[in-house]
């Protein structure tokens, strides 16, 4: 299971990165007044998808016996970051103007500002055999 706590852990700290990546391109975009382009909207998809995929690791570790001590918040914490980058395009409505730009930014570096304090936190791990 070693194993699986390296690529949870892995995949957890890419997604802290995108994240930032993610808020810094509609940070650029929004500054320079440009809408919010379909490349941008794939890569929110991207992202949704990396936290599910790292979020189901967590689901097969918890299932395997592996556990945090705090098992219910990190699933919760996970649930945010699968559910909050579509939920923000599906509460814009699709809008791609330089405000959903502005939007999204401030949400990409809080939720890799969120990713950090689970890490800070020991939410994400390492995942240790139940008792």
């Amino acid at each position: 299971m070693d194993g699986l706590n390296s690529i949870h852990q892995i995949m957890f700290n890419a997604g802290i990165m995108y994240s930032f990546a993610l808020g810094i391109w509609a940070a650029v975009m929004a500054a320079r007044g440009r809408s919010v382009s379909g490349n941008f909207w794939g890569a929110v998809a991207t992202f949704a998808v990396l936290a599910g995929i790292t979020a189901v690791l967590g689901i097969i570790m918890a299932l395997s016996g592996l556990t945090l001590p705090r098992l219910f918040t990190y699933f919760l914490y996970m649930g945010w970051l699968v559910v909050i980058m579509p939920g923000l395009f599906t509460i814009l409505r699709g809008r791609d103007d330089r405000s959903a730009a502005i939007a999204f930014a401030i949400l990409c570096f809080f939720n890799g500002a969120t990713a950090i304090s689970m890490v800070q936190r020991g939410l994400v791990g390492p995942w240790l055999p139940s008792a």
